[in-house]
Parts: structure tokens; sequence; C-alpha cells
């Protein structure tokens, strides 16, 4: 390829799902410069090849690897990094399989977050005696002892059921507003973490694919 000065814009996400292990540029990165010409050459560029295997496969690189290949087509232009200095690909042969793995995660925090949140409502209830409480209470404004379960508990149950409803923002498929529910939150947290922890063992292991 001739030389080029123009400047381009690279931009990859931390983590890119693919579904062809045939892996070109432009499946993983958000490119753009005022040569056209060379935008397009660059979305077909080869860069790397899974294995034909039936799991999920996931390679670690450096933003530097892309580089060094741009430069191979384009010596003379310069490269305006706007995304991860690492990133990882995972390769999904079958899209279902790739949405399987959501699925798991999905539920896997949905169960921690359930027995989480009951854990911590038994603990609070435990600490500052709620039976105690409410029994005294109704006492006091009733006249007469508590049978265990009266309007108190019953408004109290309902009032959590209620709250927590509200706070994850989330009934089924239906939600109350258009914000990220903590659930949603909470799973690109663990997302993310995953992702930094992979992309760190890899380097620490030498299995990241960067320059020699």
């Amino acid at each position: 390829m001739s030389a080029n000065n123009e400047t381009l814009y690279i931009k990859i996400d931390q983590c890119v799902m693919v579904y062809d292990r045939n892996v070109t540029l432009g499946d993983i990165a958000s490119i753009t410069s005022s040569n056209e010409a060379m935008v397009r050459q660059l979305k077909q560029m080869k860069i790397h090849q899974f294995l034909e295997k039936p799991n999920v496969q996931r390679e670690m690189f450096s933003i530097l690897t892309i580089i060094a290949l741009i430069h191979e087509e384009y010596p003379n232009a310069e490269i305006d990094n706007e995304g991860e200095k690492d990133f990882i690909i995972e390769y999904a042969k079958n899209p279902r399989q790739a949405k399987a793995i959501v699925f798991l995660k999905t539920v896997l925090i949905s169960i921690l977050i359930f027995f989480g949140a009951a854990f911590t409502i038994m603990s609070f209830n435990n600490d500052i005696s709620v039976t105690e409480l409410f029994e005294t209470f109704y006492y006091q404004v009733m006249g007469s002892k508590s049978d265990g379960m009266t309007e108190l508990e019953a408004s109290y149950c309902l009032g959590v059921a209620i709250g927590i409803l509200v706070f994850f923002n989330h009934f089924g498929k239906k939600k109350l507003d258009a914000d990220p529910t903590p659930l949603q939150v909470q799973m690109r947290k663990f997302e993310k973490e995953l992702d930094m922890t992979y992309i760190e063992n890899a380097a620490r292991g030498g299995k990241e694919i960067d320059v020699q």
C-alpha cells in the first residue's frame, strides 16, 4: 500500500463478541477517517482466526498489535486510539450459545442477589427485634396482646415486597421506567470485573497477543 498521512480514529470495546472464527478489524472496531477508501480497506483486514471448537473461545489482544497490522498496510497513517488498550475477543460458534452464557450469568447474579437480600432482611429484623417491637406497639395502640399475626405484620410484609419491586425496578418483563435496574448495573459490574481479571491473568501468564 502507498503511504498515507491521514489520521485514523479507532475504538474497540473491552470485550467484543464475534460469531465468525475469521475475525476482521471491522468485526471488532469502530473506525473513522477522512480517507474512506482506507477505512473500507482496513475493515476487511483479517486480524485473527479461531480454531474450530464447539466451546466458546477467548483471546486477549493489545491495541499495539492492531496498530502494527495497520502500519503494515499504511505505514504513515496516524492512529488515534479512542478505545481500550487491552481487549478481549470472544468467539462463539453459535449465537444461541452466547445468549445462553449471558442467561446463565443473569441467573447466577439473580440467585446471589435474592439470597443476599433475604439474608440482609432477616439479619436486620433480628438485630432490631422487629417481632418484639410490633408486639409492644400493638399493645400500646390496641390495648391487647398481639397473637403474632396482625395488621402490622401484614402491612410490613406487603411494604417490603413493594419496596423490593420499586427498588429493583423490574417485575417480570415490565419496568417502571427506562433507567437500568440495579440487577442490570450489577450484571455490568460483574462482566467488567470478569473481563479485567481475564486480561490481567492473560498478561501475567504471557498469553496476551502483543507485538514482539
